[in-house]
């Protein structure tokens, strides 16, 4: 049986589910019914058999080979048995590429390495996320502290030695995850390794749309990362979700990574909003790391709805 996905958004004011997914964004430990932990319990299992198989074989492959396939097997499979049934859109680049894709949820890490077997950068913070972090590290992340200033140069150098050791490379430039309907100012430091471009090297946006459930997925607001993998591994049934890989661009023909910057950004704005049928959003709640105060008009997880009276309400 499947959640209702009417149940999971902001225009569902009232239902249980969204009301419990409101109080997790502020910080509220989730209540999780009895259904809800054999689910869990099942997922877990699910999981733990996957890392029992693959890695074994990941480290025996490396062995005798580098490059080893068996990281993108497993976060596939992770990836699906998490609830989520990944669907591509467009071709990816298979090497010397560097996506820039938006954050909605840990999801993104299993689903988007499971479908081109791409390394990421990301928060330092999901290092430490349960099993998540593991898995990611698994997968050759590079963990950067967004309020570490005097170490950009160092993990700008780890990331041209990530980007020369994998076929591609994926970062999130938001600096934490949304709510798949809002998508938050670019923070370029990390393009600083596009300056300047290494020859032949290509930039390629990515979208992540969860579709009907993306705002109940999301992990936003004062959830606890723990908090959101129960919730996650806790529904029932499965849900899409589209990467609609947009055309590439060299980074050659546009100057400095701020301009990489905002050419991917409105790549993915303009595929959101064909997504969405409707104007991205302003995020509704604050990221003082990057420096993002929520709009007192924003709509969200956690807020409420602002109706702007018109001229037949005055």
């Amino acid at each position: 049986m499947q959640d209702n996905a009417a149940d999971h958004g902001i225009d569902a004011p009232g239902s249980k589910v969204w009301e419990l997914r409101v109080g997790a964004a502020r910080g509220e430990n989730t209540p999780i019914s009895v259904a809800g932990w054999m689910r869990i319990i099942v997922r877990s299992l699910a999981l733990l058999t996957l890392i029992i198989v693959f890695v074994p074989l990941h480290y025996l492959y490396r062995i005798f080979k580098y490059g080893s396939p068996f990281p993108m097997l497993f976060l596939r499979f992770a990836g699906r048995v998490s609830g989520a049934k990944v669907k591509t859109h467009g071709t990816f680049l298979r090497r010397d590429v560097f996506f820039v894709a938006n954050h909605v949820s840990w999801l993104d890490i299993l689903s988007l390495a499971g479908a081109s077997g791409t390394a990421f950068v990301a928060k330092a913070e999901l290092a430490q996320a349960p099993l998540v972090g593991w898995l990611a590290s698994l997968n050759r992340t590079v963990f950067v502290k967004r309020e570490h200033r005097l170490g950009v140069a160092e993990q700008i150098n780890a990331l041209k030695e990530a980007l020369a050791d994998n076929w591609s490379v994926t970062v999130f430039p938001e600096g934490t995850t949304t709510d798949g309907h809002s998508l938050l100012p670019f923070k370029t430091s990390m393009l600083s390794v596009l300056e300047p471009p290494t020859p032949g090297v290509m930039v390629q946006p990515v979208l992540l749309d969860y579709g009907p459930v993306a705002e109940w997925i999301g992990w936003v607001g004062d959830e606890s990362g723990l908090n959101n993998a129960k919730r996650v591994l806790a529904r029932r049934g499965t849900f899409d979700l589209h990467l609609h890989f947009l055309d590439p661009f060299s980074p050659e023909e546009y100057r400095g990574r701020k301009a990489i910057g905002a050419e991917s950004r409105r790549r993915i704005e303009d595929a959101l909003q064909e997504a969405l049928g409707k104007p991205v959003r302003k995020f509704a709640h604050d990221v003082p790391p990057i420096r993002y105060d929520a709009p007192a008009d924003a709509e969200g997880v956690g807020k409420t709805k602002v109706k702007v009276p018109n001229d037949a309400d005055v």
